[in-house]
């Protein structure tokens, strides 16, 4: 393979390496909703720590695993994503494609070992919210379902990657379910679907020009904008009514995170080749949110 040839495709297929394809600053997802699940979790915890560490490893694994097999449905668009590539071009961006789904796949494996041993702790009853988590998460992008493309991914994340995960969580931790925690974890997963819906947002016109049928292809951009403030307006308007209903602790903080809503809120409507950064911004975004609303939790536990 040519010099040239490489370059070439490396270039086009930018997104396709690895530090790129892991989208590091998605684990945001991750990581802030198995952290609620394990404070609403910690004081009915007998082991603490060690489940915290195990949810957490889990969690980020699986939020690999998920953005290391997302671009796999891609391969057979490379003559469409990749008009201007040569065949060795393509080639080289397939094999790129197919290393990253083998080790999403072994993300999906390391995650799998912890959860088998979480269930031989836990019961039955984690199963079920195990294969619902692991499949919800797979076929995403994989067929026969592939979501995504059905339009469900923002609905479906909201519930996967956020209450399902939230609630997970809590339950290794304590080992029952209450309607306290599913409440308290609709905020964070507003804002996990809000990622995906940024993301939507940056590929509309690429997404539309290969077929993919995204919820944001299929209603159009602008109605998609429009979700996108209110789903920003209905994470604040929550922390609010769960906090004067008791389910929270004073919620205030979030608040600050209007700064950090300045950057993304400006790129909704510029052209397509200035949105680049709108997801890893909405990204920043739901971490400083999030992470204000944890400390709201650790600021009640220090004064109460």
């Amino acid at each position: 393979m040519t010099a040239t040839a490489l370059n070439g495709s490396q270039s086009y297929g930018e997104k396709y390496r690895l530090l790129k394809a892991t989208r590091p600053f998605s684990l945001v997802v991750a990581v802030l909703s198995c952290l609620q699940g394990i404070i609403l979790g910690w004081q009915e915890s007998s082991a603490p720590i060690f489940f915290a560490v195990a949810l957490l490893l889990g969690g980020i694994l699986l939020q690999f695993a998920v953005n290391l097999i997302n671009d796999h449905s891609d391969l057979k668009e490379l003559d469409q994503r990749f008009p201007h590539c040569n065949d060795q071009q393509k080639q080289v961006i397939a094999q790129a494609i197919k290393r990253n789904f083998q080790l999403g796949l072994a993300c999906f494996l390391a995650a799998t070992v912890i959860a088998l041993y979480l269930m031989s702790l836990r019961g039955l009853d984690l199963l079920w919210l195990c294969l619902i988590g692991f499949s919800g998460a797979y076929f995403y992008t994989q067929e026969p379902i592939n979501y995504k493309n059905r339009g469900l991914g923002v609905p479906i994340v909201f519930f996967m990657m956020g209450v399902l995960m939230i609630t997970g969580s809590a339950y290794v931790m304590t080992g029952h379910f209450t309607f306290s925690v599913l409440i308290q974890s609709i905020p964070l997963s507003i804002l996990t679907a809000l990622m995906l819906l940024s993301n939507e947002l940056r590929d509309f016109e690429s997404d539309a020009a290969v077929g993919q049928r995204t919820m944001t292809v299929r209603i159009g951009y602008q109605l998609a904008v429009m979700i996108y403030k209110v789903m920003v307006v209905a994470a604040y308007i929550s922390v609010l009514l769960l906090w004067l209903l008791g389910y929270m602790p004073f919620t205030g903080w979030v608040l600050l995170s209007i700064f950090a809503l300045k950057a993304p809120w400006q790129l909704l409507n510029v052209p397509a080749a200035q949105r680049v950064s709108i997801t890893p911004l909405t990204g920043r975004f739901h971490a400083i949110f999030g992470s204000l609303l944890l400390l709201s939790y650790a600021m009640a536990a220090v004064l109460y």
